[in-house]
C-alpha cells in the first residue's frame, strides 16, 4: 500500500537532502528551517522510516578515508530463489542496499565494511548462506553523481 504523505513530509524530504545543520541540536535546528518543532522532526522521520517511505537517513561518507571499503558486488540467482536470497542478502548490516537487474547477474548490492579485509568476510558469508558465488567489482575511479529526490507533482513542498 502506498505511503500517504503530507506537505510537512514532503517539505522534510525536500530539504534535509544535501545539507544538515552542524550544531548542538541539528534536528531542533532542522526543524526550525521546516517550520516543526524538533519532536515532530524526529517523530516523522521515524514514521517515515518505519513505513519504508525513506529506507535510510544519515550522512554520506567515503568510508576508504576513515580505513573502510566499499564494493559493488553481484550474485547470478535462480529465479525462483530470488525473493529469498534477496531477503538474507538485504539482512546483512555489511550491505547497503541490494537491487534486480535483468542480466544473469540479477542481484546486485553494496558491502561497506569498518576495513578492507570485513569484506573477503562478508562475501565468504554471503555465499555460505546462499550456496551462491558472489562477483565483486572495486571501485576503480571516484565519481561523485548528485541524486535528490523531490516529492510527488501536486505537493507543494516550499
Amino acid at each position: 500500500m502506498p505511503a500517504s504523505l503530507d506537505a510537512t513530509d514532503a517539505r522534510i524530504i525536500d530539504r534535509l537532502q544535501g545539507g544538515f545543520p552542524l550544531s548542538e541540536r541539528p534536528y531542533r535546528d532542522a526543524g526550525a528551517q521546516i517550520g516543526i518543532s524538533e519532536d515532530e522532526l524526529l517523530g516523522r522521520l521515524a514514521r517515515l522510516l518505519g513505513e519504508g517511505v525513506l529506507t535510510r537517513f544519515g550522512p554520506m561518507f567515503q568510508v576508504e578515508r576513515i580505513g573502510g571499503a566499499l564494493v559493488l558486488a553481484a550474485i547470478a540467482v535462480p529465479e525462483a530463489d530470488f525473493d529469498l536470497v534477496a531477503d538474507l542478502v538485504g539482512s546483512l548490516p555489511e550491505v547497503a542496499h541490494n537491487y534486480r537487474r535483468e542480466h544473469a547477474l540479477n542481484m546486485w548490492f553494496v558491502l561497506a565494511t569498518e576495513t578492507p579485509a570485513a569484506i573477503e568476510a562478508a562475501v565468504a558469508r554471503i555465499e555460505a548462506l546462499t550456496g551462491l558465488p558472489v562477483l565483486t567489482f572495486p571501485k576503480e575511479r571516484e565519481y561523485f553523481v548528485g541524486l535528490e529526490l523531490r516529492s510527488a507533482k501536486g505537493v507543494d513542498a516550499r
